[in-house]
């Protein structure tokens, strides 16, 4: 508590230096246009949906289709100006809806409200990107309704189901990490009726337990294994040993890598290990895969789901050709069974054609 009543008063010292040559003219102009819609800095490689609004080099721009963080003034495409006068947007306003993920170092504004940790938190003065918990003098808990936690939006599974499901888990892998990932790709546990969201949900969540122990390893545990195929054009850039297993489904081999990384908009070949290091790209390149690749198997696990081929298709698809057919059935057990304990969770049948 001292320490906080401390960097409090040294907050409010430097709040009250940097006013000193602000006039209140300009001071005025800033707080208009900081609540005049909802808007964030732009920021490059970040990912934006359709309708958010970002303010890149004092202007507004507003994402026409969902990007990687492209720069508002190369394409039309992505990006068209916009006056700043109302519209939705994807962050950092001054409502709940338009809360964004906290995001270090980053402009805040007062009247700025982010989620950090699963909690609400509203700026009381601009700031810098100071951590939401640091001092009160910045941010403030702020009650966004039903207590403030959260903020799935509406997803399929709650963030209170989701700490039942992973009572143990790594707090890597966030809930707010796994649903802010989903809502980059948004055929994933959107498609088809209630149930059939459920169940894909449940047999994503379900794989990637399995996969990391409970959510519990980020990395792969044997590091010591040759992951990448040598013959590809672009080869090994990051080192022959660089591919391993990281994130919820263990992405692995520098092909997956470069094809993760080409989708999703990030050099992932080049840098693997930012796997490991932002709990969204982690949850984001294991939707990735599920949501585009076969592997072993003859669909993918998200069609395998929506099609009612049934989970034991998402087990053959994540790793058949080493548990299925009768290679490791207890491996598949452990599969099915988590895929059971979440349904019964989220409240939903499970579905047939379980084993693969």
């Amino acid at each position: 508590m001292l320490k906080k009543r401390i960097l409090a008063s040294l907050a409010a010292g430097v709040v009250a230096a940097a006013l000193a040559v602000i006039t209140p003219a300009a001071s005025a102009q800033a707080e208009v246009s900081a609540q005049a819609c909802t808007f964030t800095d732009w920021v490059q490689g970040q990912w934006y949906t359709t309708g958010s609004i970002v303010r890149f080099e004092g202007n507004y721009y507003v994402a026409e289709h969902d990007n990687p963080g492209y720069s508002p003034t190369v394409s039309t495409w992505y990006w068209e100006p916009t006056s700043c006068d109302g519209g939705g947007g994807g962050g950092g306003g001054g409502t709940c809806a338009g809360a964004t993920d906290w995001v270090a170092g980053r402009q805040y504004y007062t009247g700025n409200i982010v989620r950090y940790n699963g909690s609400y938190y509203i700026a009381e003065h601009d700031n810098p990107g100071y951590d939401p918990t640091v001092s009160t003098w910045f941010w403030e808990p702020h009650n966004c309704g039903g207590g403030g936690g959260g903020g799935g939006g509406g997803f399929v599974v709650t963030e209170a189901q989701f700490n039942q499901m992973f009572p143990g888990r790594n707090s890597f892998y966030s809930y707010q990490g796994f649903v802010e990932a989903a809502r980059t790709i948004p055929a994933f546990a959107t498609t088809g009726s209630d149930t059939v969201k459920k169940q894909e949900a449940a047999a994503f969540l379900a794989n990637a337990s399995h996969e990391t122990g409970g959510l519990v390893y980020i990395e792969e545990i044997n590091k010591n294994n040759d992951l990448c195929d040598e013959s590809q054009s672009y080869g090994c850039p990051a080192g022959t040993y660089a591919y391993y297993g990281r994130g919820p489904i263990q992405l692995s081999w520098n092909f997956n890598y470069k094809a993760a990384g080409d989708y999703l908009g990030l050099d992932l070949l080049r840098n693997p290990w930012q796997v490991a290091q932002n709990s969204t790209t982690a949850w984001r390149t294991a939707i990735w895969y599920w949501m585009t690749q076969r592997g072993p198997g003859s669909m993918t696990p998200h069609d395998a789901m929506v099609n009612s081929a049934g989970f034991g298709q998402t087990i053959r698809s994540i790793n058949g050709s080493l548990e299925c057919d009768g290679r490791n059935p207890a491996q598949v057990q452990s599969r099915v069974s988590k895929y059971q304990q979440i349904t019964g969770i989220i409240g939903v049948t499970p579905g047939g054609n379980l084993y693969c």
